[in-house]
């Protein structure tokens, strides 16, 4: 007689349900904070994104609709930038701009980058104190010395009513852009420069094949915020050609499209979309090496 020995079920013990539960519990946990962030992400791009969306249905209107309470264009009037675009002296105002963002850019990196190598990479005497005076500088408000300056281009060299006062000064260098590639230039390995300098390299020549390449994303950062700068620029234009309509750039341009007893909304609205629109192409296409050179300028001192 043979007996059968059946083993006890075991059943799921309280430490199995609990993990269950737990489980459970941080799924939905990471599912709410994943909601949550995603939600204060959009809210905030749609603060960001809204004054644009404004400006551009606003461009877009009729003169009649503009600025009232009916945020949607009845008619799409496109023919607002084509009428923008025709203004008189407009294109004159695209390239005094360019002008002035362009070689102003390329004068001040081209003119900085030299002197941010020589803070970064050489030791000598009154380093600091010349460091401390690139910061100082950064730090002056460009209108205490408005006046001296503009006595000293309109009545010395007679440069009064164009945009060279606002260009030149670049080719000196610029505090900013100074201190931003020196920074990155010290986060560059010596062992590089010294290896090009037994090489039998020059101090010239090290700079142009072994430093410039190592620092473009630095070189590509400094020029985008100098060319943002200088495109937005309303300030030195109002001070150095505002008495002469054909130095005028597009910034100080857009007040002529405010009357003194009437503003044509919509229009002022398709000029500063065509004034922005360059800008935003630029930062676009760029925007990865914008983003890298911000990233990688260090702080080391």
């Amino acid at each position: 007689m043979t007996t059968e020995l059946s083993l006890p079920r075991t059943a799921p013990t309280p430490a199995s349900g609990t993990n269950s539960s737990a489980a459970r519990t941080a799924r939905r946990r990471a599912a709410l904070e994943w909601i949550a962030l995603h939600s204060l992400a959009l809210a905030a791009a749609l603060f960001f994104l809204l004054p644009f969306v404004f400006v551009f249905l606003t461009a877009v209107m009729s003169g009649d609709q503009a600025l009232t309470r009916d945020l949607w264009p009845h008619t799409w009037e496109w023919g607002n930038f084509a009428d923008v675009w025709n203004t008189p002296g407009f294109l004159t105002w695209w390239r005094n701009t360019l002008l002035y963002a362009g070689g102003g850019t390329v004068l001040a990196v081209g003119s900085s980058l030299p002197v941010a190598y020589a803070l970064a990479r050489f030791r000598f005497r009154g380093r600091n104190v010349m460091m401390m005076l690139v910061i100082a500088a950064m730090m002056l408000p460009p209108q205490v010395i408005i006046v001296p300056m503009y006595l000293f281009w309109a009545e010395q060299l007679d440069l009064a009513g164009t945009l060279w006062p606002l260009i030149i000064p670049f080719a000196f260098g610029n505090a900013f852009t100074i201190f931003l590639l020196r920074q990155f230039l010290l986060t560059i390995p010596r062992e590089y420069t010294e290896a090009a300098r037994i090489d039998g390299c020059g101090e010239l020549r090290t700079l142009v094949t072994v430093v410039v390449p190592m620092a473009r994303p630095a070189i590509a950062a400094c020029a985008l915020f100098h060319f943002f700068y200088c495109w937005n620029d309303y300030f030195g234009p109002q001070i150095y050609a505002s008495e002469n309509p054909a130095a005028w750039t597009l910034s100080y341009g857009l007040e002529s499209f405010k009357g003194a007893h009437q503003t044509d909304w919509n229009l002022t609205m398709a000029a500063t979309v065509l004034v922005m629109a360059p800008v935003i192409i630029v930062f676009f296409f760029a925007q990865k090496a914008f983003v890298e050179g911000v990233t990688l300028t260090g702080v080391k001192g």
